[in-house]
């Protein structure tokens, strides 16, 4: 599948565990938030949210300081840069806000205690509030901007770039056409009580374990442990980072008969099914999911059943019994190819305006993908129709009598509180969307995006269309049905032939509604943390532009500096997604969804996924009814399959490597280790990132000033296809050749 945020899809969702969601860390309660009291007797009507937002405030804390203005802006920056250049490497490691919630503490305490007191550099206290903002700010560049991949495969694959200036308009516009619609569906998404957007919760818990001091407390604070993990992870990351890579993908299974082709292709790590393989790498586990530590174990249980029934039995089945004529191709792969086996050379088909030649392409096709990757396309057809129905069976009720109440009674004590603050005038969030709405245009006919007036319409009424009831959806149940599938199988029909007007299209009609829904969240926290309105707007004004232009400079300079980048030769920088990317632009926009799907061609049967994605949750839901306290009530048929449709550009160790930490740390050191799971599982988590992230820089320019990387067995590519694990018959076809190497 195309790159897809998984959007909260697999947070926590038992709210009722009081183990995560409760304003009392290892049982010992702790000190009142704020010095503002309000009727102690009115709360929320929500219990998740009484158990972990207090109904007090402060109106006179400051938050317009040097401290977080400049720590915001910093670790955006920071956060823009790591995660960019991650981005292309073959495992896109990806720095949560959590990395910047637990840093930009201590560096907030210090410079309260270092700076000369002043009402605007150091007022007081380094508060919550301020250090919400600096979060906020950052959430900002905590995801690559999607269309940095449209940039990307133009430029690499397509030989067009709309250098500077149309690269940071396209990244601006399809940002903050989001943030306009975000100000529409304040009313509806984030001033009731009923939309409770339970992914804040734990960031809250969080954010006031830091701030309160917790009682009692014994062994390590949560800052020296988080520094004592930190340490250990930063000298063990040289081992697979540098001196020891095989241990990325450590796929000693394959050594046995490294000329075997069936072995390579089920145990290798890097280019197989991963079978026996194992991953000493934390940014390996942590790629394309989020981390295994901050995942509750029912969700993880979810995604490996189906990440073992799609990679370990469906696709083996599929590929040996050679149907589609599997065994042509390589068992995992996102290449495409010509009927006999070739790799598909997308230039042949296509006009000199980058448009398909239907002539061309009838001489040269009918263009062909492996079993694997055509498997996937089905698993995410199923994955946006099994959301719908998962949700409508095990929330509809909910969702429709809290959708009332959201008309009916917006005034819970959070939105009283937050009455004392000046409310954003709407006319501010419709200016930004008209504005990026207007820009949009001159995009697509300025920089040879050729995508028609007409299509920036269908595409921006898409996702208005969608984001109120999505953002329904996610504010109760934490899913977000991803709309990428859809919009380019749309645009494919209407607009066939046309490469980049099909992700162009893709782009503002998902992101558009994926980023609303995002700022929506932010401005919930705001809301549950009593932050001025106008603050969140100013933090998430500068956040957003400011993580474009980082985006756009680091992916430029990436491109124009690291030889044979996004391809095979330009190890770790494969670019993964933009490869990925790329294949989706062929499939849905050259070669277009008519001719790939139709009842005459090979794939077609993946359309039945729709269909099975639809009707999958019906039996299971009847069972849960049926037997409520079986182990039928765990089952999540959207995760199962929304979370391995990332497959690839991830690859099977990924999940597994990810499922077994999960199964350690949220299922065994949660249930026999609690005490210290409470008090340190997420700061685990959060330095195991950042140790990572600072630890590749450092090797990267290592390596990049040098040019001396150690080169022994041990550092992979020194078999005969050169693969990092040292499995040669992983990524060749059953016949053992290996055309894409």
């Amino acid at each position: 599948m195309d790159k897809d945020y998984p959007t909260e899809k697999v947070e926590e969702k038992d709210f009722h565990d009081s183990d995560l969601y409760s304003s009392s860390i290892g049982g010992k309660d702790l000190e009142p938030a704020s010095i503002h009291a309000n009727d102690e007797e009115e709360d929320s009507p929500i219990e998740e949210v009484r158990s972990v937002v207090p109904n007090t405030d402060d109106p006179t804390l400051p938050v317009y300081t040097f401290r977080m203005w400049f720590l915001g802006i910093v670790f955006t920056g920071v956060l823009g840069f790591v995660n960019q250049f991650f981005w292309y490497r073959k495992n896109a490691m990806t720095i949560s806000t959590l990395v910047v919630q637990l840093l930009s503490f201590p560096l907030g305490k210090l410079m309260e205690k270092t700076i000369p007191s002043s009402r605007f550099f150091n007022p007081g206290p380094f508060n919550m509030k301020e250090h919400v903002l600096i979060t906020t700010m950052s959430n900002c560049a905590s995801q690559t901007a999607y269309a940095i991949d449209i940039l990307t495969i133009q430029k690499l694959f397509y030989l067009q770039d709309m250098g500077w200036g149309g690269g940071i308009l396209l990244i601006w516009t399809t940002q903050f056409l989001g943030y306009g619609m975000a100000g529409v569906l304040r009313p509806y998404l984030v001033y009731p009580a009923a939309m409770v957007w339970p992914s804040n919760l734990s960031q809250i818990s969080l954010f006031r374990s830091l701030h309160v001091v917790d009682k009692n407390w014994t062994g390590p604070s949560r800052f020296q442990w988080f520094l004592y993990m930190f340490a250990g992870m930063f000298v063990y990351y040289w081992l697979p980072g540098y001196f020891f890579t095989v241990l990325t993908f450590f796929s000693w299974a394959c050594w046995i008969s490294p000329n075997n082709v069936v072995l390579g292709q089920l145990t290798g790590g890097a280019n197989g099914l991963g079978m026996l393989a194992i991953s000493f790498d934390w940014e390996t586990i942590v790629s394309f999911l989020q981390s295994p530590l901050i995942v509750p174990w029912w969700a993880i249980a979810n995604v490996a059943v189906g990440f073992v029934i799609v990679a370990w039995i469906i696709t083996p089945a599929l590929y040996y019994t050679n149907v589609w004529d599997a065994k042509t191709f390589p068992i995992l792969t996102q290449q495409l190819f010509t009927a006999d086996g070739q790799p598909w050379n997308n230039s042949l088909v296509l006009t000199p305006e980058k448009f398909l030649d239907e002539a061309a392409y009838a001489q040269y096709g009918p263009m062909r993908m492996s079993t694997f990757f055509a498997i996937t396309y089905g698993i995410g057809f199923a994955g946006v129709t099994s959301v719908l129905t998962h949700t409508f069976l095990f929330h509809g009720k909910e969702i429709m009598r809290q959708f009332r109440a959201s008309r009916e009674d917006n005034e819970d004590i959070h939105h009283k509180l937050m009455r004392v603050y000046p409310e954003v005038p709407g006319w501010w969030y419709y200016v930004i969307f008209v504005i990026s709405f207007g820009v949009s245009f001159a995009v697509c006919y300025c920089f040879k995006v050729e995508l028609p007036w007409w299509g920036m319409f269908f595409a921006v009424a898409l996702a208005a269309i969608f984001v109120l009831p999505v953002g329904i959806i996610q504010a109760i149940t934490n899913q977000q049905p991803g709309l990428n599938v859809l919009t380019e199988f749309l645009i494919g029909f209407a607009l066939p032939g046309r490469p980049i007007a099909n992700v162009t299209f893709k782009t503002y009609g998902y992101i558009s509604m994926y980023n609303a829904l995002v700022f929506v969240a932010d401005l919930k926290l705001g809301h549950y943390t009593k932050i001025p309105p106008r603050a969140m707007f100013h933090v998430q004004i500068v956040g957003t532009a400011l993580a474009g232009v980082i985006n756009l400079g680091v992916a430029r300079w990436l491109m124009e500096t690291i030889p044979n980048i996004c391809t095979p030769a330009g190890y770790p920088f494969t670019c993964s997604s933009a490869q990925t990317f790329y294949s989706a632009s062929i499939i849905w926009g050259v070669i277009g969804p008519r001719r790939m799907f139709a009842s005459d061609s090979p794939y077609s049967p993946t359309l039945y996924f729709f269909l099975i994605g639809f009707l999958l949750p019906i039996p299971f839901y009847l069972l849960s009814k049926r037997y409520p306290n079986s182990w039928f009530k765990y089952v999540h048929i959207p995760l199962i399959f929304n979370a391995t449709g990332m497959m690839p550009p991830a690859v099977p160790v990924n999940f597994s490597m990810w499922c077994a930490v999960g199964f350690i740390f949220m299922f065994w050191l949660r249930r026999y280790r609690h005490d210290w799971w409470v008090k340190y599982n997420y700061i685990t988590s959060a330095a195991f990132d950042s140790a990572c992230a600072i630890c590749t820089l450092i090797i990267f320019g290592v390596v990049f000033g040098s040019g001396y990387s150690p080169e022994w067995f041990g550092n992979g590519g020194v078999d005969v296809n050169g693969t990092p694990d040292n499995c040669p018959m992983a990524p060749a076809n059953f016949y053992g050749e290996c055309t894409t190497c």
